[in-house]
Formats: structure tokens, C-alpha cells, sequence
């Protein structure tokens, strides 16, 4: 790699990890917060679900915008804004305020995806992108790993509010990314052509033919149930490792980490398998044994058992994160990068972010084989929604 790319891989994958970071907080403080407000566990789950609803509206403003003025300006703005909504969570004293500043932080969130993708997309050669996607996303684990690592040496000791202080360390990477990296030269040979600038940023061409409006809806499916799995399982492992095996905070804080580590191994691989043998056939492997895998979390009855339960659904369910980046750079042009990566993913987060409350719903009235049972479904529908795109039988992507 060029030292261009290098800075463009360390920026997105550092900007992936904080945001990360400030998404697993409220998984280590979940249990906290509804303890403390006194709130249910659907009012509780409704948190995770806000923050999505803002990435939705951030990630539609600010994909349109990169497109139109340039990934490297937009990428800062979207950090500054979740850093800081993030520290304000510190002085939250109500479920209201807390529901307003991560719906603050959501927007930053939001917008900062389709940037990043984009970079990445127009700094390398095809024949990479699904693996520096899949590095870029593997830095969002080492942001989860180090709110893992917070939340175990924070929260024995002070509030769940002080936890939220270190939501400011993002701000360290705006100065690295203002000073050091510029715009893609293919986006600013985009900015030379008036005729094609005219057009950036715009979501009319995410569904200019029947052929790519199903593409549009079929990756937001996709995205959709691959965010019910994550977030599902994400925010609600720790209070299950707590209720079911009797751990404590701090220690199913760091047993989350086993998870972390199988996601991390699972998007090297997928994103190796994606260049080596294409999209269709890296997205069967790992959906259909994401849709297994899922039920092997109900058969672990020590925590021993539970660590290699975790390790392999974090292996398959959430190894697939990193090629959707490279889809989206491979299936849309340079215009609309950004505006279609954040569409797709954040409206996917939107919808696929209330797994957290559908799953906090039956976690209070069904059993675990019932919440298995709806994320293994959810993950054969995406399975046939995939092998129906019709670029992905016409090429290798």
C-alpha cells in the first residue's frame, strides 16, 4: 500500500472504532441505566432503536453531502458531532435525555459509513476492497474490545455516566484526519466534471431502473436483518450472561470480548473468501452458518461452554459486516457512493435496530430457543433475498 492508503485504511478503521466504542457502552450500561431509571426492558431496548432512527437521518444528510462536497470534510464533521452527544450522556438524568443524545449521537454515526466506505472504495483495487472493508471493520471490534475493557475497570467503581466521559477520544482522530488526508482522486475527478457533479448526491439513481430499485431494497433487506443480529445480540448477550450464568457486570463485560474476538477472525476471512471467490458465494457460507450457529447459544449451560457458543455466532453472525462496504462501492458509481452506502445501512439500521426491542419484548415472555429461533429465520430470508440481486449472478463481486 501507498501511503495515501495506508492513511485512508487507519482513518476509517480508527473512525469505525470509536464509533463503535460509543455503541457498546450502552451494552455495557444497559442493565445499569433500567436499574437506576426504574424502566422496562422494551423502554430500555427503544434506546438502541433511537440511536438507529438518527443514523438514518444523519446517514441520509450527510451521504448526499460527501458526495456532493467531498468524503475526507464530511467524514470530521460526523465525528465531532456522536463524540460529542456521546460525553453529554454523562450528565443524562432521565430516559427522555438520554433517548435525545443518542439520537444525537445516531446522526454523527449515521453519516460517517458512507464516507469512509467511499474512501476505501476509490483508494484501492477491486481485487482488496472486500479485505481493507473487512479491516476498516474489524477496527470497529477493537473499538467494542476497548469499551469491553472501560466498562470492566469503570463501572465497579463510579456511575454508568462516567463511562460515557471517553466518548471525547474521537476527537484526537479529527486532527490526525484534517491534517493528513485529502479527497480520493477519483472523487476529485469527479468534482472536475460539472455534468457528473450535478448528479452527485442524488437518491433517484439508487432506483433509476427496476433492476437497481431491487438491488437497493434487496441489500437494504439484507442489511436490515444483519443489523437485528448484531444489535440483538450485542445489547442483550451481557444481561444474558448475567441472568442465566449468575456473572457479574464487569465480568460479562469481559467475556463479551470472546464474541468481539470471533467477529474480529470472521471479517478477515469473509473479506478473503468475498476477493478470492465473490460475493454470492462468501454471503451463502456465512448466512447459513450464521442461521445454525445461532441455536448453539442455547445449549451452553457453563460459562465455558458459553465462551466457545460466543465465539463461533460472533465468528458467522457478524463476520459478513465488511462486504457490504464492498458491495456498495462495487454496484454504485462514484456519484452516489456515499448517499447509497449510507441509505442502504443506516435505513437498514433503522428497521434492524429494533431487534432490540422485538428481542427485549421476547426475552420477557419466551424462552431463548424463541429468540434463536427468529434471528436464525431472519437469517435464511437474507440468504434468498442475496442470491436474487441481479448483479451479483452477472459478475464477480
Amino acid at each position: 500500500m501507498g501511503s495515501y492508503q495506508k492513511k485512508v485504511m487507519f482513518s476509517t478503521a480508527a473512525g469505525f472504532g470509536l464509533e463503535n466504542m460509543d455503541i457498546m457502552f450502552l451494552s455495557f450500561t444497559l442493565s445499569s441505566i433500567i436499574a437506576t431509571l426504574g424502566i422496562s426492558s422494551t423502554a430500555a431496548g427503544f434506546i438502541s432503536s433511537i440511536t438507529n432512527l438518527g443514523m438514518l437521518i444523519g446517514g441520509l444528510f450527510f451521504g448526499i453531502l460527501a458526495d456532493k462536497y467531498g468524503r475526507v470534510r464530511v467524514f470530521t464533521y460526523t465525528i465531532w458531532i456522536f463524540a460529542i452527544a456521546t460525553s453529554l450522556m454523562f450528565f443524562a438524568k432521565n430516559i427522555y435525555m438520554i433517548y435525545a443524545l443518542r439520537f444525537l449521537a445516531g446522526i454523527g454515526a449515521g453519516g460517517e459509513y458512507g464516507s469512509g466506505m467511499a474512501l476505501i472504495a476509490e483508494s484501492f483495487p477491486k481485487r482488496m476492497v472486500a479485505r481493507i472493508s473487512s479491516i476498516s471493520a474489524v477496527g470497529g471490534q477493537v473499538g467494542a474490545i476497548l469499551a469491553a475493557l472501560l466498562a470492566a475497570v469503570i463501572l465497579p467503581h463510579f456511575s454508568w455516566h462516567a463511562l460515557y466521559l471517553f466518548g471525547l477520544l474521537p476527537v484526537i482522530l479529527i486532527f490526525f484526519i484534517r491534517r493528513h488526508l485529502d479527497e480520493s482522486p477519483e472523487f476529485k475527478a469527479l468534482q472536475a466534471s460539472p455534468q457528473q457533479h450535478v448528479k452527485s448526491g442524488s437518491l433517484k439513481i439508487l432506483f433509476a431502473t427496476p433492476s437497481q430499485a431491487w438491488q437497493t431494497v434487496a441489500l437494504t433487506i439484507m442489511v436490515m436483518v444483519q443489523i437485528a443480529g448484531y444489535f440483538g445480540l450485542m445489547n442483550w448477550l451481557p444481561s444474558i450472561m448475567q441472568n442465566r450464568l449468575g456473572l457479574t457486570t464487569s465480568s460479562s463485560s469481559l467475556w463479551m470480548i470472546a464474541t468481539i474476538i470471533g467477529m474480529s477472525f470472521g471479517m478477515m476471512t469473509f473479506g478473503t473468501v468475498m476477493d478470492r471467490f465473490g460475493a454470492r458465494r462468501a454471503f451463502t457460507i456465512f448466512l447459513v452458518a450464521a442461521a445454525i450457529s445461532v441455536y448453539v447459544l442455547t445449549l451452553a449451560t457453563n460459562k465455558w461452554e458459553l465462551l466457545g457458543a460466543q465465539v463461533l455466532v460472533g465468528f458467522f453472525s457478524n463476520g459478513m459486516y465488511g462486504g457490504y462496504g464492498a458491495i456498495f462501492g462495487f454496484l454504485y458509481p462514484t456519484e452516489v457512493r456515499a448517499t447509497a452506502s449510507n441509505a442502504i445501512m443506516n435505513f437498514g439500521r433503522a428497521v434492524g435496530g429494533f431487534s432490540s426491542v422485538l428481542i427485549g419484548f421476547l426475552m420477557d415472555h419466551y424462552t431463548l430457543v424463541i429468540v434463536m429461533g427468529f434471528l436464525s429465520t431472519a437469517y435464511m430470508v437474507s440468504l434468498i433475498v442475496m442470491l436474487s440481486i441481479p448483479k451479483l449472478k452477472t459478475k464477480k463481486v
